[in-house]
């Protein structure tokens, strides 16, 4: 009773994460206790959260608690020590409800180690350790944990069976054999086990050589798909940049020539004016005349009266309107000869455009500067229907800031609840954008994320979104729940370019230089949105209206 009474003490004593005895042993409000480290190391994980968990009851502490060593505890623990008590097995020691127990165990029972045909009972090491040291044991029959030791003994006799009947292929014990399985041909269990053991080794051979070979198929197709997609990804892509690009060049060639022709006809206009003013100067010279005596109007009549020749040519040239029709004629050309050519399957789509009178030019490079990266800026605006409540919206919902109070939003099934202090852009992402993050406070998620994304986790701990932490002292992306740590320079800003047909999520620290925290490449699979997450109460996170 004494020694059962001890291991009940020693119970009491161990510490439940890491299983051994309490080391600095601290109590929880909730009554459980814990050594310092292990119950720290447990809340630096939920550090981020911002709530505390005792990891048996599950209470939640919000503050962080302050740890004091119990110094009860920490005496009981010195003298188990001294009288050489060790903490009780670990749980992972203790026979489940699958496992084999140990038939001498009392109380809650070990696993077994092992089983004996002869004794017909299963052992702990402990209890197993006499098989091993005395004589009387030796030659019993070690098996491993067997929850049917019944089955290895016949059930007419009594006796455990060791032989393997070929005719009737059925176990039996040596007195069967002596009697209905006399004349039937027999050999030992074992040998029956270790040829049949060879056929199944030489089956599974096979079996693994066809697992092989049919692996090696299902990484061809996968291959197969995975060349399609990136055939497609790249084909949409280029002819996103040619079509861009030739629109580019469209409007150029047709600003051009407008401002051609609009300077043409500005200098026909004011050669035009100045005739018009030396005509009216002229007829008021007339007019003047007219009312002179006979012989002075005689004599400047045929001076005045000579017109000169007008220097302004009456046809009208209409070829600049032309023009402009002939490039809406080619253009809309274009268009049906790429349905025509998507319709015939052909390939070749950038041979269609070819009705155009401008040069396509070759693929945009991956942005370097800042200037390049802001020719895909984007404007982003939050959805007041994703927001947490104590989140306030605010500058035309493009800024966000974390509130002590919640906010009188209507009830939205897209809403993020509990702590999960988050909010989504309104519109989605596709194509090449780009934008940038003022960040104030301690902790501000800057992310991406599917609009089906689970309004109960961080953005980063599921596959449906891509997170970038920010924190005073550093960066931390999450993926899938995969922590990566990030280096990099500290801002308060931070950009993101998104390629969407490319797969590729790229993180920047913004500031007089531009300079890369993270990328990412993969294939997305559905429209995105911009997302924001905040830690603390004043935290805020905006979309810059970049220039």
């Amino acid at each position: 009773m004494a020694q059962r009474g001890n291991q009940l003490d020693s119970d009491k004593i161990s510490c439940s994460i890491c299983l051994d005895l309490l080391k600095d042993p601290v109590t929880l409000s909730c009554g459980h206790s814990y050594c310092m480290k292990c119950i720290k190391d447990h809340w630096d994980e939920e550090d981020r959260k911002r709530v505390y968990s005792c990891p048996q009851c599950r209470k939640t502490f919000t503050p962080r608690p302050v740890l004091e060593k119990n110094t009860v505890l920490a005496e009981l623990v010195e003298e188990l020590k001294k009288t050489g008590l060790g903490a009780a097995p670990a749980d992972h020691c203790y026979a489940g409800p699958e496992d084999v127990a140990c038939d001498v165990c009392t109380g809650r029972k070990l696993k077994a180690t092992k089983s004996c045909l002869v004794c017909r009972a299963s052992y702990c090491e402990k209890h197993l350790q006499p098989h091993y040291d005395a004589a009387t044991f030796k030659k019993h029959k070690l098996v491993n944990p067997s929850k049917k030791l019944q089955e290895n003994i016949c059930s007419r006799h009594d006796e455990v069976m060791k032989i393997f009947c070929r005719t009737d292929r059925q176990i039996i014990c040596y007195l069967c054999l002596m009697e209905e399985h006399k004349d039937h041909d027999t050999v030992s269990a074992a040998a029956e086990r270790t040829e049949k053991q060879k056929e199944l080794e030489g089956s599974r051979g096979n079996l693994q050589q066809r697992i092989k070979k049919q692996e090696k198929e299902e990484l061809l197709l996968q291959q197969e798909v995975e060349d399609i997609n990136a055939s497609a990804d790249e084909a949409v892509e280029h002819s996103e940049e040619i079509f861009t690009q030739l629109m580019r060049d469209v409007k150029q060639k047709v600003r051009s020539q407008q401002e051609t022709q609009v300077s043409r006809v500005r200098e026909l206009q004011e050669k035009l004016q100045q005739e018009v003013a030396e005509l009216k100067r002229k007829d008021g010279e007339l007019e003047k005349l007219s009312h002179t005596e006979d012989h002075e109007f005689l004599q400047s009549f045929s001076s005045l009266s000579a017109l000169g020749e007008s220097t302004h040519s009456s046809s009208s040239n209409t070829r600049p309107l032309t023009y402009f029709k002939e490039v809406t004629a080619a253009v809309s050309q274009t268009r049906d000869l790429l349905q025509d050519a998507l319709r015939d399957g052909r390939t070749n789509i950038s041979k269609t455009v070819s009705g155009v009178d401008v040069l396509l030019s070759e693929p945009q490079p991956e942005p370097k500067t800042r200037d390049e990266f802001l020719i895909y800026s984007r404007e982003i605006i939050l959805d007041p229907n994703t927001a947490h409540r104590k989140l306030l919206l605010s500058e035309g919902n493009r800024k966000v800031t974390f509130m002590d109070q919640e906010q009188s939003y209507s009830d939205d099934p897209d809403r993020f609840t509990r702590w999960w202090f988050q909010v989504l852009s309104r519109e989605s992402l596709t194509g090449r954008c780009y934008w940038e993050v003022e960040r104030r406070g301690r902790g501000v998620n800057v992310a991406v994320a599917y609009k089906n994304t689970s309004r109960a986790e961080w953005f980063g701990l599921n596959n449906k979104s891509w997170s970038l932490c920010c924190y005073p002292e550093g960066y931390i992306f999450y993926y899938n729940k995969v922590c990566t740590t990030v280096s990099g320079p500290p801002s308060s800003r931070v950009g993101v370019y998104l390629d969407h047909p490319a797969g590729i999520l790229s993180f920047y620290s913004v500031s007089k230089t531009m300079t890369l925290l993270h990328r990412v490449q993969t294939s997305f699979t559905q429209r995105l949105h911009a997302g924001l997450g905040l830690y603390d109460s004043g935290s805020t996170a905006e979309f810059i209206k970049v220039k």
